[in-house]
C-alpha cells in the first residue's frame, strides 16, 4: 500500500510546524518541505530582535483573540484546541524552555532565535521530514486525486495533500488564485507613524508610558489606544503607536497614510485633574519659570517641546500667562494634536493584513472550503495580530491544526 504523499510549501515557522505535526500524527506518510530560498525560517531568526517573541503568556482562548484586528472571530475556536500554553508546552518537550518578560511576551530563555530555529529543524528531520531548500515552485495544479507541483526547474512534485504556508509571498497568492481562491489584497500592518515636525523628531528616544491615541483617518474613522509610546528620528513609535497601526492598517492604507493622532500624555488624570495641577503650580511658583517648573509628571524635554507649540517661551513666568493660554497648555496635553504623513518600518516584525478569505476555510481543519486537500497555515491567511508574538501563535495553531487533520 503507498503511504499518504504530503508536501508543504514554505519554510517559515507555519510550514515547519505544519510539517512536524503531519509527521507526528502520521508517521507513515511522505512528508516534504518545499522552500524556494536557501535559508528556511530566516524570518524567525531576525524576529524579536534576534531573540524570536515565540508567543505571549495569554493561556485563555478568549483573551487571544481580542488582540487580532483580522481573524479573531476564526480563531477562537481554533484557539480551543492549540494556545499559548500549548506552545510553550511543545517547546519544553524539545528541550526550549520559555520565558515571560514583564509586557507577557516570550521568549527562549537562551534569548536567541537560533534555539527556535534548531529545534524546528531538528525536530522535523527526526521525525522523517524531507527538506529541501532553493526550490522554488511556480505553479499548482489539481489533477484527478492529487496535487501536480511544478517547480522552477521543470520538476514535477505530486502529492495527495498540500499546504500552503507561503507567508505574504505575491507567488504563493497568486498560485491560490489560479486554484480558485479569493485573496484580500495584502497591506502592511504594524508600523510606525512619520511625523514631520522636525522639534517632536529632536526628542527621539523620549518614551511615555501610558499614554492614549485616538486616530482619524478618511474624515471619519476614530481608533483608540493605549499604552507606551517613544518619540523617534521619524515620528512616533512604541507598543500603542504599533497597536494602533495593526487595527488601522485598512484604512490607513485607504487614506495613503494621512492621518490625525490626538494624543493624551497623561491618561491617568482626567482633564480637570491636569487643570488641578497646573493651576496649583501656577499658584505656588507663579515667579518661577515655566519650562523649569512643570507640576506634572513628563519628561522635562517633551514639556519644553509641549509649552513651545502653543507658543510660551523658556522665559515666561507662570504668572503671566492668561486663562486662554492655560487652556491652550491643557487642550496640548490632553488632546495634542499631530499629522500623520506616511508611515515607516517596524523592523522586529514584517506584517501584512490580507491573504486568503477566512470563509473559505475550515478553521477546525484548515482545509479549503473550495479544494479538497489543501490547507493552509500562518499569515498566507487573512488573520494577522498586534506586536508581542501574537503572530507566530496564530502560525502555530493553524500549522497544528492543518498538519494533524493532513496525517489523519
Amino acid at each position: 500500500m503507498l503511504s499518504l504523499r504530503i508536501v508543504v510549501i514554505g519554510g517559515g515557522a507555519a510550514g515547519f510546524f505544519g510539517a512536524i505535526a503531519c509527521a507526528q500524527a502520521n508517521p507513515h506518510a511522505h512528508v516534504t518541505l518545499i522552500e524556494a530560498s536557501r535559508q528556511p525560517l530566516a524570518k524567525v531568526l531576525i524576529s524579536g530582535g534576534g531573540r524570536c517573541n515565540v508567543t505571549h503568556a495569554c493561556f485563555e482562548a478568549e483573551g487571544l483573540v481580542q488582540n487580532y484586528p483580522r481573524g479573531g472571530k476564526a480563531l477562537r475556536g481554533a484557539f480551543t484546541r492549540f494556545q499559548a500554553q500549548d506552545t510553550v508546552t511543545w517547546f519544553a518537550e524539545r528541550g526550549v524552555r520559555l520565558k515571560t518578560e514583564a509586557d507577557g511576551r516570550m521568549f527562549p530563555i537562551t534569548d536567541s532565535s537560533e534555539t527556535i530555529v534548531e529545534c524546528l529543524i531538528k525536530t522535523a528531520a527526526t521525525n522523517g521530514v524531507e527538506i529541501r531548500i532553493g526550490t522554488p515552485v511556480v505553479s499548482v495544479k489539481r489533477g484527478k486525486n492529487q496535487f501536480e507541483i511544478v517547480c522552477k526547474t521543470g520538476e514535477i512534485i505530486e502529492c495527495d495533500r498540500l499546504l500552503l504556508a507561503t507567508g505574504s509571498s505575491i507567488s504563493g497568492y497568486k498560485i491560490l488564485q489560479e486554484l480558485g481562491h479569493h485573496i484580500e489584497p495584502p497591506v502592511p500592518s504594524l508600523f510606525t507613524f512619520n511625523i514631520l515636525d522636525q522639534k517632536l523628531r529632536a526628542l527621539a528616544g523620549v518614551s511615555v508610558n501610558p499614554v492614549q491615541l485616538q486616530l482619524s483617518a478618511g474624515g471619519k474613522t476614530q481608533l483608540e489606544q493605549n499604552g507606551p509610546l517613544l518619540i523617534t528620528h521619524w515620528g512616533m513609535s512604541g507598543p500603542a503607536v504599533l497597536k494602533l497601526s495593526a487595527w488601522g492598517a485598512r484604512v490607513l492604507h485607504d487614506s495613503h497614510y494621512q492621518a490625525t493622532l490626538l494624543v493624551n500624555w497623561l491618561p491617568d488624570l482626567s482633564s480637570e485633574q491636569v487643570r488641578e495641577k497646573i493651576l496649583a503650580i501656577k499658584n505656588e511658583w507663579g515667579k518661577r519659570p515655566i519650562a523649569l517648573h512643570r507640576g506634572v509628571d513628563l519628561p522635562h524635554r517633551l514639556w519644553q517641546y509641549i509649552i513651545t507649540r502653543i507658543g510660551i517661551t523658556a522665559e515666561e513666568r507662570w504668572a503671566e500667562i492668561s486663562n486662554k493660554t492655560l487652556n491652550q497648555l491643557l487642550q496640548e496635553i490632553t488632546q495634542g494634536e499631530y499629522l500623520i504623513k506616511g508611515k515607516g518600518a517596524f523592523k522586529e516584525e514584517f506584517v501584512t493584513c490580507g491573504g486568503v478569505n477566512l470563509k473559505e476555510v475550515n478553521f477546525k481543519t484548515m482545509e479549503s472550503r473550495l479544494i479538497p486537500g489543501l490547507y493552509f497555515a500562518g499569515e498566507i491567511l487573512d488573520i494577522d495580530g498586534v506586536t508581542g508574538g501574537f503572530n507566530f501563535q496564530s502560525a502555530w495553531t493553524t500549522a497544528y491544526l492543518a498538519g494533524n487533520a493532513m496525517g489523519n
